[in-house]
């Protein structure tokens, strides 16, 4: 086994939408970039597992009343300047993506449809792209902690080479790009077990904070023995309880119904009912993987009912990430860039779930934002030779136990996995997670370690774990309901809550209203 090191301008950690976008931004800027990813880039993550919506709303009428629509359904926590910016980004990139040879379909009119993505014609175009820019990719190269110099500058990261016996490898570099993705807590929603949160823990450890950690409460439906939480299809869906008792009025605005029928601990069926014949198979033809399960069940989705259960995505879907501090991206960490899921994106969804829609969006452009800004950072400064590293948890621990890292995954799952912890909250619930979860971190650091094989296990064992107790501390500040986030204890709106909450902290979980929101708010309304 041999150590690759390399030294490079910019390191973007994510080989997802965010980190190819990030990493073709920082190409172009001139930047030497080194582009790590913990599976192989174009495969692996959400999006190249499906696609999604994109939200890619041309200048008009309409993006005026989608950026307001979005204002108030967020809880007025997002900043309409960012979500038109977001907009107007996202529509330059989607025209470059179409330049790049990427195929849209075409309308009625004949006119290009430019509001979806495939994900695996998408990412696999983005990977060629990333690679004809000169970017070195570091495939199956998962990052275990940054590196930092003695000024506290986010200067690099180390990993491991999974194809290469788990050698170790390292990046000096002037910035870093973390574009990890969220995390799902290893529900098992589809595409999402890469996103641990391991992007969010390392962010933590050089002192980055968070914003809207307590809107992570974004669920899904899928088929009941399939992960595949393909929202779009259910749009044409009918739901309906054991009895065939019809629940709702059927289709998006009927999901509230089947949710709260299943947090009541009752069986759900849907049916694509909705559907008409003529749209049935392009609704196969662009998401194949959503049919595959039901399939193989012997059931046509459009005529028979089947069985569905709710699944946990996290942050993923969710809101919550790291602190964006700078219309470039940038974090409260000097040099640490930060894009994705692995963002804060309550500047365009509030307290709503992005979806694949907004999310997808905030990808390309918070991607290409901190790519740029990576390598205009990096510019004014060489390359340090004496960093070192800040990871912790889970890596500096002086025994090797795999079952530790286990039995922490299942206490994270135990408290944020259930309807009953996460898609209705109370006081009660949330202090009973928050006394078990900060139990846990005070030993994880000593429990978690091992072998190099056994450090991934331990890292991300350690990010779930972090993520959790963000989450779970700023649901229990927020005293109110406001977007995703239900109190069942306060089911009101608080207007004077009408400020996102920061959090961080390792050993102790911190959480306070950030500064200057307020205003920010009223100008915007």
């Amino acid at each position: 086994m041999s150590h690759l090191e390399i030294a490079a301008d910019v390191l973007v950690l994510g080989g997802g939408p965010a980190g190819t976008w990030a990493a073709l931004a920082a190409a172009r800027e001139g930047a030497r970039v080194v582009l790590a990813d913990k599976g192989y880039c174009g495969t692996s993550g959400p999006t190249a597992s499906g696609g999604n919506n994109l939200w890619n709303v041309p200048p008009g009428p309409a993006r005026e009343r989608s950026v307001q629509a979005r204002f108030e359904d967020g809880g007025r926590l997002s900043e309409p300047a960012w979500m038109y910016r977001v907009l107007e980004e996202t529509h330059r990139r989607v025209d470059e993506l179409a330049g790049a040879g990427y195929r849209f379909p075409s309308g009625d009119d004949g006119r290009e449809v430019r509001t979806s993505l495939q994900g695996p014609e998408y990412m696999r175009r983005m990977r060629r792209r990333v690679h004809r820019a000169g970017v070195t990719i570091l495939d199956h190269g998962p990052a275990l902690e940054l590196l930092t110099t003695g000024d506290g500058i986010v200067s690099g990261a180390a990993g491991l080479q999974r194809q290469n016996g788990y050698a170790p490898w390292s990046v000096r570099a002037g910035a870093v790009v973390v574009a990890t993705g969220g995390c799902a807590f290893l529900s098992g929603s589809f595409g999402t077990n890469v996103d641990t949160g391991d992007g969010l823990l390392m962010a933590a450890e050089v002192g980055a904070s968070f914003s809207g950690m307590e809107f992570s409460t974004a669920y899904a439906l899928a088929p009941a023995w399939s992960g595949h939480t393909k929202g779009l299809m259910m749009q044409f869906a009918t739901y309906y309880d054991s009895d065939g008792r019809t629940l709702g009025d059927g289709g998006f605005s009927a999901r509230g119904a089947a949710m709260a029928h299943l947090a009541a601990g009752r069986p759900v069926y849907a049916r694509l009912d909705r559907a008409r014949p003529d749209i049935r198979a392009a609704m196969r033809t662009s998401q194949p993987n959503y049919f595959l399960p039901l399939d193989k069940a012997g059931i046509d989705p459009f005529t028979q009912k089947y069985p569905v259960r709710a699944v946990l995505e996290g942050t993923v879907r969710g809101t919550g990430g790291i602190r964006v501090a700078g219309t470039d991206c940038a974090s409260d960490v000097p040099g640490l860039f930060v894009a994705g899921d692995a963002a804060t994106r309550e500047l365009v969804t509030g307290g709503r779930s992005g979806g694949g829609s907004h999310n997808g969006a905030w990808a390309i452009s918070s991607g290409t934002w901190a790519g740029a800004g990576a390598a205009r950072f990096a510019r004014g400064r060489p390359v340090p030779d004496g960093v070192r590293g800040a990871g912790a948890a889970g890596l500096r621990g002086p025994s090797a136990r795999r079952q530790a890292s286990r039995s922490i995954v299942g206490l994270v799952q135990e408290h944020t996995l259930p309807l009953r912890r996460s898609y209705r909250r109370s006081a009660t619930s949330l202090q009973d997670s928050v006394t078990a979860l900060d139990e846990a971190w005070s030993g994880a650091a000593d429990l978690l370690g091992g072998t190099e094989r056994e450090l991934l296990q331990a890292r991300s064992a350690a990010a779930m774990l972090a993520v959790a107790r963000w989450a779970t501390h700023s649901a229990l500040a927020r005293t109110e309901t406001r977007g995703m986030h239900v109190r069942t204890d306060l089911p009101d709106t608080d207007p004077a809550q009408t400020r996102r909450l920061l959090s961080g902290g390792l050993g102790e979980v911190w959480v306070r209203p950030e500064h200057g929101t307020a205003e920010a708010r009223t100008v915007a309304s």
